[in-house]
């Protein structure tokens, strides 16, 4: 039985293909670090204090995590340009109309232009609800430690210590962690 011939043009597409996703994962990588997000390493170990991270909301006003000691907390951090922040974010914004007493999430966007960028896709997807925030000043959540990928999940104990965190998108996992850290005393 004869194989059958991929064109040379096909073979040519994937390649192109292939180069044009590489290049837009090391543009991603580069653009990452030049927001100051990047690095190595896994970030802040489960129970240190993170309670000094610090973001600002849609109106200006400083907050940090402090502020929701009682509280179990989910951090966000998100940008406007991530695919799998924007797969994630009707999630987070459920997670996030549902909190009240128990818990509160916080969804932190690392766009370059800030709120520049954030309150025009706010406005575009209003059907999210959604309450975010940016950090406050260049370093406002180095208490994470470095963060290598977006979205990064962060759970906090009511204490405002780390209990755990993670890069990257899958359904339910928010979900799963605050109910974890919520039966936890």
């Amino acid at each position: 039985m004869a194989e059958a011939q991929v064109p040379e043009s096909r073979w040519r597409m994937i390649a192109a293909g292939v180069l044009v996703v590489g290049g837009l994962l090391l543009g991603g990588v580069a653009l990452m670090r030049g927001l100051g997000i990047g690095g190595s390493g896994e970030g802040a170990q489960a129970g240190t204090d993170v309670s000094a991270v610090a973001f600002t909301d849609a109106l200006g006003q400083r907050h940090t995590l402090a502020e929701f000691k009682g509280k179990v907390v989910l951090v966000d951090v998100w940008a406007t340009w991530c695919p799998p922040c924007r797969k994630s974010l009707p999630e987070v914004a459920a997670l996030q109309k549902a909190g009240g007493q128990a818990y509160v999430v916080v969804p932190i966007s690392v766009d370059n232009g800030g709120w520049g960028d954030v309150r025009p896709f706010l406005t575009q997807h209003p059907e999210l609800g959604l309450t975010a925030y940016v950090p406050d000043g260049a370093k406002a959540l180095d208490p994470f430690g470095p963060i290598a990928g977006i979205p990064t999940s962060i759970v906090v104990d009511r204490e405002g210590r780390l209990i755990r965190r993670w890069s990257g998108y899958g359904e339910g996992m928010a979900k799963r962690a605050l109910d974890e850290a919520l039966k936890a005393r």
